[in-house]
């Protein structure tokens, strides 16, 4: 300080210009990068054609139309996968198709009445149930073809044709097969059709008076078999049963027991001259447990066990009157 309490000040003080440089220096240096940066991306722009409308809806709506979608195919892919492996597939459908249906009647399309011709084995709900058709389903939606194709897999139903009458009709028009014979094989009794085709696995009441036939290939062979012993009353009306032996010839059973082997081939004339037989000497009436007629050029029967030590003692007799006489 000076005699006059003054603070002595050097007139030189280095310390702030050489601040002040420093930062003209730095300021001036962020300012050229700034102001070249921005001439640089001006510059680029300008050279840069105008992008595609098309392009820029792109860039502007697929960030978030993007995750929206992906979000719903999570979710749809999620929901799909549940049903498959859970086994829901089929309950689903139907709630899908009932959904579809009620709409549908709700529109005036409901099944109101359901004319079924030809029906004399099944039941009117039966060739419903068949088809496939229920309470729920709608005339509009309902596949025709769909329903047929159901029906005529039904053993019972050779052909149906089913239309549509709008707005509430259903007309079904059936041709079933008959019930021809009962079939055995393997100790299971089936109703068979004319064709062999297997109408029931099991025999109801009313199907005991049919002809049975037995064994392998039984049931195709069955129609030409019937056909031809029915030419011949004597032996049709007392056959209980007609086998099929090794899938070539017929055996017959009949009522009383008695066992025919017919021949293979030629068995028409096989059972006309067992028929004669039966006519003219009672065959069927004797005490014999089987009839074979496979050789052609001769007969033979074989006797009951009772038959036959009757006949054994016959002749042995026969003998001793013999022996005595001489």
């Amino acid at each position: 300080m000076d005699g006059a309490g003054r603070s002595r000040r050097s007139r030189r003080s280095p310390e702030p210009k050489t601040d002040l440089k420093a930062a003209a220096i730095g300021a001036a240096v962020l300012l050229r990068e700034y102001f070249g940066f921005d001439r640089k991306r001006v510059k680029a722009r300008a050279d840069r054609s105008p992008p595609n409308r098309v392009i820029l809806w792109l860039e502007r709506m697929m960030p978030r139309r993007a995750a929206l979608m992906l979000t719903l195919a999570a979710l749809l892919g999620s929901a799909v996968l549940g049903v498959f492996k859970g086994g829901h597939v089929d309950a689903v459908l139907a709630q899908l198709a009932d959904s579809r249906n009620a709409l549908a009647n709700s529109a005036g399309f409901r099944i109101t009445s359901v004319a079924i011709n030809g029906r004399r084995q099944l039941s009117q709900d039966e060739v419903l149930g068949i088809g496939g058709v229920n309470g729920r389903s709608s005339l509009l939606f309902l596949d025709a073809a769909t329903v047929r194709d159901k029906l005529k897999a039904n053993p019972w139903i050779a052909d149906a044709t089913v239309l549509k009458l709008y707005p509430g009709q259903l007309q079904i028009d059936l041709v079933e097969r008959t019930a021809f014979a009962l079939w055995q094989q393997d100790g299971r009794l089936a109703v068979i059709a004319e064709d062999g085709a297997v109408l029931e696995p099991y025999v109801a009441r009313r199907f005991m008076s049919l002809p049975l036939v037995v064994g392998k290939g039984a049931e195709t062979r069955a129609r030409d078999f019937l056909a031809l012993l029915a030419r011949y009353p004597q032996v049709h009306s007392v056959t209980k049963a007609a086998i099929f032996v090794g899938e070539r010839r017929w055996n017959l059973r009949l009522k009383d027991g008695l066992d025919i082997r017919l021949p293979e081939n030629d068995v028409g004339n096989a059972l006309a001259a067992l028929s004669k037989m039966d006519k003219d000497d009672k065959l069927f009436s004797r005490d014999i447990v089987a009839v074979d007629l496979r050789l052609p050029d001769r007969l033979t029967v074989q006797l009951s066990e009772d038959a036959a030590k009757a006949r054994e003692e016959l002749f042995k007799d026969k003998k001793k009157k013999k022996a005595g006489d001489a």
